[in-house]
């Protein structure tokens, strides 16, 4: 369904495991940054009204999952760590060139952003399933039908403002440029890395 094309190394979950602490302070700066990515393209776009309206619902769906895990954290006896840079976005980041017209701009910005949610969605039911934590497992497959529904929605609008040939094209070279990047990932104490 995602169409990622390089799945997650399962040992990951290991590295998870051995760093859960770290991986939720990660994940709540990973929802923050999803938050701040939806006020981003409101302030960027605000003629698109549809867009405008769907990306204030993200905006408090977002918030409102940094919450959730920063009760997880705050209830593990941690508190939030510092923000680290995202490797893998800062990476993915650097596929589309810069410039272009606005609604060149806006899709580029959409397809990024259904491509993090797409690995998100991803990684959470790769942990909602190999955790050894119950609560944790709960926790990610609650957190991972959300991420689907981000995707596609991402994934929608770049269609509807785009020409959907075009934007189909580009996704397809999005993913496999993604999958280049995720070879020498999936070996750190991040939700992306």
């Amino acid at each position: 369904m995602l169409g990622l094309k390089l799945p997650t190394d399962p040992r990951w979950v290991n590295i998870v495991e051995m760093n859960i602490d770290d991986i939720l302070s990660d994940h709540a700066f990973c929802e923050q940054k999803a938050a701040s990515t939806a006020i981003s393209l409101i302030v960027s776009f605000p003629e698109y009204t549809e867009l405008v309206q769907e990306m204030i619902a993200l905006v408090k769906e977002e918030i409102s999952h940094f919450k959730l895990v920063h009760d997880k954290i705050i209830a593990r006896g941690n508190a939030l760590g510092y923000d680290r840079k995202d490797e893998y976005v800062n990476k993915l980041l650097k596929f589309f060139p810069k410039g272009g017209s606005r609604t060149t701009q806006l899709v580029h910005r959409l397809l990024y952003a259904a491509l993090i949610e797409a690995r998100s969605c991803e990684r959470f039911r790769l942990l909602s399933q190999e955790l050894k934590d119950a609560d944790l497992r709960t926790f990610y497959h609650n957190l991972m039908v959300s991420e689907a529904n981000h995707y596609t929605m991402f994934l929608r609008f770049a269609r509807k403002y785009g020409n959907e040939d075009e934007v189909n094209s580009k996704w397809q070279n999005l993913l496999e440029f993604e999958a280049e990047i995720m070879k020498n990932l999936s070996v750190q104490q991040s939700i992306h890395g």
